[in-house]
This record gives C-alpha cells, sequence and structure tokens, in this order.
C-alpha cells in the first residue's frame, strides 16, 4: 500500500516536473508570435525605426533582450508578455539610453560623410549625410554611432559629427547660415582664394556665419574650425529660402546640373550618387527633405499615372520601376526611380547621371527601365503631405 502510494507522488512529481519544464518553451513561442506581431505594427521599416528584440530561454526563465527606439512598441510588447509569462525579464534597451548620455545630438563637420549599415568600414555604406546637418544619435559600439538623419535613416558612422546637447543644438540651429551652392568649391584660412585651403565643400553643406569680408563669408564648422568661402560659392540660408522657386522647371534645370555624376551606391551627395539619393538631393536643394530610399518615395506624393502614357505627367514629377505584383509574388518590388523631365524623357542615377525616354523611337529609348515602369507621382503641390517636408517646417531646422 505505502509503495503504491510513493509511486503514485513519484508520478505525479513527475508530471509537474515535465509540465514546469515545458511552460516557458510553450511560453517562448508565444512570445515570438508577439515579437512579431508588435514588429509589425510600430516598426515595419528597420531604415527609419530600430526594434530588434528577442525572447530567450534560460533554464526556466524567459527574457526579452534587445533594443527599439519606439517606446509605444516597448510598452506593448511588455505588457503582452507579461500576461503570456508573468515572470518575464526585462532587458530591452529603449534608444537612446545612458550609454549616449545627454550628448545626444550631433551636427556634422565633414563635406560629406558616410552611413553604414554596420559599425564597421567593411560595412554597405547606406547614406551619406552633408555638412552642417543635424541628426539624433541612438546608440555606440566602440568609436561608431548610430544615429538618425532628418528624414529618418539609421545608419551608423565613425567620425565627422560634433556631439551636442539638445540645448546647444538648439543654439548652434538659431546662428544665421550659408549654403553652398556651387557644386564643389572649397573653403580658406585667409579672405583669398589662393590662401591655404580648410576643407572641400559641396552643394548642400550649410556653415554658420560669423563675419563678412568683402567678397568672402566668414564662417564657423561644427567642430570650431574656421574659414573663409567665397560668395560666389553660397548663399545666406534666408535669401536663399525666398528665392527657392518650387517648380517642374526649377527641379528639371537643378537634376541638369547633376549631369555626369557618377553613380555610388548610398551616395547622396555631388560626390557620387544613386538613384534616390539623385531624387533626394534635388529636393533638398529646393528646400525640401524627402525620404531617403525608392521605395520609401514612392509612398509619398499624388499617384499620376500608373499605365505608361505619361499624358497627365509633369516636370519634376518622380517615376519608379521595378517588378510588379503578380499572384504568385503579391509584394510589389520599387527598386530605381528618377525625374520625368517633359518628351517622354526621365533623368536618372545610373553608371552616371544622364536623360533617357519612354519613347522607343527615340534614341535615348531606355527599353529596360520602360519595361519595368511602376508609377509616376507629384510631389510639387505635395508639401503638406507625409514624407515631403518643407525645411522650414523641420523641426530640426526651423527656428526654436
Amino acid at each position: 500500500m505505502i509503495k503504491n502510494k510513493l509511486s503514485v507522488l513519484l508520478v505525479i512529481n513527475m508530471i509537474s516536473f515535465i509540465a514546469m519544464a515545458q511552460e516557458p518553451t510553450m511560453s517562448n513561442n508565444e512570445l515570438k508570435n508577439q515579437i512579431q506581431a508588435v514588429e509589425d505594427k510600430y516598426a515595419p521599416d528597420k531604415r527609419v525605426e530600430v526594434f530588434s528584440i528577442t525572447s530567450i530561454e534560460s533554464e526556466d526563465q524567459l527574457s526579452l533582450k534587445g533594443e527599439t527606439t519606439n517606446e509605444f512598441a516597448y510598452k506593448e510588447l511588455l505588457a503582452e508578455a507579461n500576461k503570456i509569462y508573468p515572470q518575464i525579464k526585462d532587458e530591452i534597451r529603449i534608444l537612446p539610453d545612458c550609454v549616449i548620455g545627454n550628448h545626444n545630438w550631433g551636427v556634422i563637420y565633414n563635406s560629406v560623410a558616410d552611413l553604414r549599415s554596420k559599425p564597421a568600414y567593411s560595412a554597405e555604406m547606406v547614406t551619406q549625410v552633408l555638412l552642417g546637418m543635424p541628426v539624433r544619435i541612438l546608440d555606440k559600439s566602440g568609436s561608431w554611432l548610430r544615429i538618425q538623419t532628418p528624414e529618418g535613416y539609421i545608419g551608423w558612422m565613425s567620425g565627422s559629427l560634433q556631439r551636442l546637447t539638445h540645448e546647444e543644438l538648439k543654439e548652434y540651429m538659431a546662428q544665421p547660415k550659408i549654403i553652398i551652392t556651387n557644386q564643389y568649391a572649397q573653403s580658406y584660412s585667409k579672405a583669398d582664394n589662393k590662401s591655404q585651403t580648410v576643407s572641400d565643400i559641396v552643394v548642400g553643406d550649410m556653415l554658420s556665419i560669423k563675419d563678412v569680408e568683402k567678397d568672402f563669408y566668414n564662417v564657423t564648422y561644427p567642430d570650431g574650425r574656421e574659414a573663409f568661402v567665397d560668395k560666389r560659392d553660397a548663399q545666406e540660408i534666408e535669401n536663399w529660402l525666398n528665392t527657392i522657386e518650387l517648380s517642374g522647371e526649377s527641379v528639371v534645370e537643378t537634376a541638369k546640373q547633376l549631369m555626369g555624376v557618377p553613380y555610388v551606391w548610398g551616395g547622396t551627395s555631388a560626390k557620387g550618387l544613386d538613384c534616390s539619393g539623385f531624387t533626394k538631393m534635388v529636393y533638398w536643394l529646393h528646400g525640401i527633405i524627402i525620404a531617403r530610399d525608392a521605395s520609401q518615395q514612392v509612398k509619398n506624393g499624388i499617384e499620376i499615372d500608373s499605365i505608361g502614357d505619361f499624358d497627365n505627367a509633369e516636370k519634376g514629377d518622380l517615376v519608379f520601376f521595378g517588378e510588379k505584383a503578380t499572384d504568385d509574388n503579391p509584394n510589389e518590388r520599387v527598386v530605381h526611380v528618377g525625374i520625368y523631365i517633359g518628351n517622354q524623357q526621365f533623368i536618372h542615377a545610373s553608371d552616371y547621371i544622364h536623360i533617357n525616354s519612354f519613347n522607343p523611337k527615340s534614341k535615348l529609348y531606355d527599353e529596360h527601365n520602360t519595361n519595368r515602369y511602376l508609377r509616376t507621382m507629384r510631389y510639387i503641390g505635395s508639401e503638406t503631405m507625409p514624407g515631403i517636408t518643407p525645411i522650414t517646417q523641420h523641426p530640426f531646422y526651423s527656428k526654436p
């Protein structure tokens, strides 16, 4: 009788032990599904939002580990995780955190700075940022900083960045500035084109004005360097903004000024441009901040055409290319973008900036891109729509 009772107790204990051992595993599967659901809801585009969270099972404990820039995603995930496994261990970092400190803003001090997909020079270059551009610092790894650009793009950079507190950034942004309007130029140690150069500068760069000396602006760099810029190479920001004419003709004229600039993957400067970096640059030179990549740009503006007759297309519209959605592949894939210049022609970055045509009878006919044409989107007149932001309305650039 005693032996039978012991056997029953042993079986019960074994069942309880197995159930306890299986509980974290079962909960972990639910957690993984919940993590994916929250990610899909709050961070579907990793180019503009950090969300890298996993559930880790160790012995009889479950943990959530990783980082995110989205506090709403963090709170929702943690709330749902506690329902699944109340003993969940929270090891999620909300970026930026204490690793960065209060100097979690910055301004680019080189003419062009490269952003990479990972904190390594061998990693893919995903975009570039220009001199004078304000950025938000999210994270660090050794000498590398993970930053976010004004259009929201995220990447890693080493050097080129003057770190600031938020108050220091506001003070810097309030200073009067010039924007470089010539494609390529140099700054000098004296108000003399024959003096020692301080650095190269490219179109779209911005510098603070300290003084004006004859035909030169006396400028300061974000890292404290002083220099002189020939007035023929720049304009004061206020004057520049007041004289911008955002029209199809102006967009096309600016685009043509970049003719021949070589294609560079990840390039968004006059030193090299990829297809969406080119369209981004052209609109930046009209005081408009737009999304970084073609697959992001296609989601903004007003759709004008999707069949390729171009009857309603106007100069300055963006034309997109890629793979259409099919029954076998329901997800459209946008891989290229250019600027419509009229007469069934478009200008784009492919090998170098040049013009092609949709017209099979034209000597500029581009059969490859014509066959993968997707749609035309209009940005001009859409400046109040998401993803198309006048510089004067962007929180980084608007006066405090």
